[in-house]
């Protein structure tokens, strides 16, 4: 019912939140007389903040046409490579006529961009995106808001995820790079563990950011919440069915609109205090900081329903049974065993001021990963970055994705060999130690 209400009072403010939008130009509008009164400027920006208050944000593009390859400028073209009934595999395809560039592609990593089901969309790894295709080919999951999948398809469980990761890894080929960031590194190490158990070629490397590979570690909120509550406590309060007014109608899901409260709720001053300041920013004029609140909110008030199945077990498994670092857990009558890895490298990454995954959790791979010899794990905090900064903005640009590729090249350029393997050389670290031997 909770949904229906949400529906209601929503159709209710749309018609409200456009009259404020075109309210706020009859202000702005040099040709306006309105725009030449007293407090015009104030009444402008109130009624656009109450437009901003009130809309329907939905997903964003990623809007990425253009990369830059060795200092050369190549068109990017979005391309849909495999289109499953919760996720999309997409590839921003990289063109140009230079033959420098062309041959510098050629030769680049392909990396897969593992993009959390937890919430937000798939584009708020724009900035993650944008910076790896400088040096790599780039493939991402595009996962699809639940409320737009028909029942037909199915239900969404976590062993279904681990499913897809690896039908993209399989897809892409034994050559990618897997970077994974935040919820989804649990069932990509899950999907990895697996291959190497079947005997598969696993892939080139793993990158871990900020994700809760062993949530008992340094818990947050996030992780408090998830073990004070029973699983019958979050099936009784967050679960709710789409209405009739959406293709998957009918179709148990956590909605996005409560996950967009919960992520508001753990820092109200914080948001208070920016809608504050772009107030302020429109009085004054100041349309580059404005422009920055609205692309920040445009993507973060943006927001999907996860499949109930996915989220219940995701909690069950993660969070209160602690499955993956206890050794228990079975993905479809299969145990998953990370130390059975032993052909990829792995980096993990936090964030010093991480209020999500807590200090400690991602990087609790490393122990579960034995099979990997220590000589090729790695792992970077970045200083004083929150969860958003390891992939985004200043820090994620300046320190982490300087980390990330060159831990990338490395591998590409000397991949582990394989177990029982005529003895070659690694890394050009081992090489370096292999010529002093000589």
């Amino acid at each position: 019912m909770l949904y229906q209400l949400y529906e209601a009072q929503r159709a209710m403010l749309a018609p409200f939140s456009e009259f404020a939008s075109a309210s706020s130009k009859l202000y702005t509008h040099p040709l306006s007389p309105l725009a030449h009164t007293p407090m015009a400027q104030r009444v402008a920006a109130g009624l656009d903040l109450m437009h901003r208050l009130a809309k329907e944000y939905e997903k964003p593009a990623f809007g990425i046409g253009r990369a830059k390859v060795g200092g050369i400028e190549v068109a990017v073209q979005e391309q849909v490579h495999v289109h499953k009934p919760f996720c999309r595999l997409l590839r921003f395809k990289r063109f140009t006529d230079d033959p420098q560039a062309l041959a510098q592609m050629k030769g680049q990593p392909t990396v897969l961009v593992v993009a959390p089901l937890s919430g937000h969309h798939s584009t708020l790894l724009r900035d993650t995106v944008r910076n790896l295709l400088h040096d790599h080919k780039v493939y991402i999951t595009d996962w699809t808001d639940a409320r737009m999948v028909p029942l037909e398809a199915g239900a969404f469980h976590l062993h279904d995820y681990v499913a897809y990761v690896q039908e993209f890894i399989r897809h892409i080929g034994a050559h990618v790079h897997v970077i994974s960031v935040c919820q989804p590194t649990v069932p990509v190490l899950a999907a990895v563990s697996l291959m190497a158990s079947a005997g598969e070629v696993t892939p080139r490397t793993m990158t871990m950011m900020g994700g809760p590979i062993d949530a008992r570690k340094s818990p947050t909120a996030v992780n408090n919440l998830a073990t004070n509550k029973s699983l019958t406590w979050f099936e009784n309060n967050v679960i709710y069915r789409v209405p009739q007014n959406f293709p998957g109608a009918g179709r148990s899901v956590y909605p996005g609109f409560l996950q967009h409260t919960g992520f508001v709720a753990m820092n109200p001053d914080r948001h208070l205090r920016s809608h504050y300041d772009y107030f302020l920013d429109l009085m004054r004029g100041d349309e580059g900081s404005a422009d920055a609140h609205r692309e920040f909110y445009d993507e973060y008030n943006a927001v999907l329903d996860m499949p109930a199945e996915y989220y219940l077990d995701t909690i069950r498994t993660v969070f209160q049974d602690f499955a993956l670092v206890n050794g228990t857990w079975e993905v479809e009558g299969r145990l998953v065993r990370p130390h059975d890895i032993s052909r990829t490298a792995l980096l993990t990454v936090e964030g010093e001021l991480d209020d999500i995954s807590g200090a400690g959790q991602t990087r609790a791979a490393h122990d579960l990963c034995r099979g990997i010899d220590r000589a090729h794990q790695f792992h970077y905090d970045v200083p004083g970055a929150g969860h958003y900064g390891i992939f985004s903005g200043r820090r994620w640009r300046e320190m982490a994705y300087p980390r990330v590729r060159e831990f990338i090249g490395r591998y590409e350029a000397s991949p582990l060999a394989a177990p029982g393997a005529s003895p070659r050389v690694r890394t050009a670290r081992g090489a370096r130690r292999a010529a002093r031997a000589a």
